[in-house]
Order: C-alpha cells, then structure tokens, then sequence
C-alpha cells in the first residue's frame, strides 16, 4: 500500500483514498483490519493525527468500523458501496463528457458504442 504522498491533495485524503483503493482491489477484505493510525503514521511519516483524520473519513462513511480496544475493521459491504459509489462518479466524470462530445461529433449512439467496444477490446 506504499505510495508517495502528493503536495496537491491534503494528506488524510490520500490516507483515506489509498486504504478505499486497497478495499476495492481486495488488497484488504471486509472484516479485515487495516493499520492501525499509530502504523500509518509511522509508514507514511506523518502525524498521527493526520492518519486519525483520514480513518474517520473512512468511519463516516461507513467504509471501516472501529471496534474498541482491538482495531478497525472493513465494514461489511463496504466493497460493494465503494463500487456503487465510484460508477456513478465514473458515469459523472467520464461518460456523461464523452455523450456531449459525442453529439457535439454528431456520433450516433450505434457509433459511439462500437468504438468505445473496439477500444475496449483493444485494451
């Protein structure tokens, strides 16, 4: 889960992001534990703090569940909810683009959908 943090987003945010992408990929299960603030902070050198910050975006969001006195865990179906979640931000950013340039091109949909499937296919 090794990573370099980056200058233009606030590190919790990256903290939180890297342990939803591990989530998502399956680096780290539902009902697992994922490192503990005390070893982020460590890793990733940074303040402790910050890593708490990043973990509780991940406990509002109902990704990960504390459980006291032994760690925090991946919440169940938190898979499932990151997925959902991140189709309708991909639907959003990308496919709702590539439509309005699409009819922009005057591309019908038959076209567009078979380029994007040769692409597809070709990647």
């Amino acid at each position: 889960m090794k990573v370099n943090l980056s200058d233009q987003i606030p590190i919790f945010i990256q903290i939180a992001d890297m342990i939803k992408d591990a989530v998502v990929e399956g680096v780290i299960q539902e009902g697992e534990q994922i490192p503990s603030t005390t070893e982020l902070s460590d890793f990733y050198s940074i303040n402790r703090a910050t890593a708490q910050k990043g973990v509780g975006i991940l406990v509002d969001e109902g990704i990960v569940e504390k459980r006291r006195g032994i760690g925090v865990f991946v919440a169940p179906q938190a898979r499932s909810k990151l997925l959902k979640d991140r189709m309708k931000d991909f639907s959003e950013t990308y496919i709702q683009s590539l439509v309005e340039e699409a009819k922009r091109l005057e591309m019908s949909k038959e076209e567009l959908l078979k380029r994007v499937s040769e692409y597809y296919e070709d990647h």
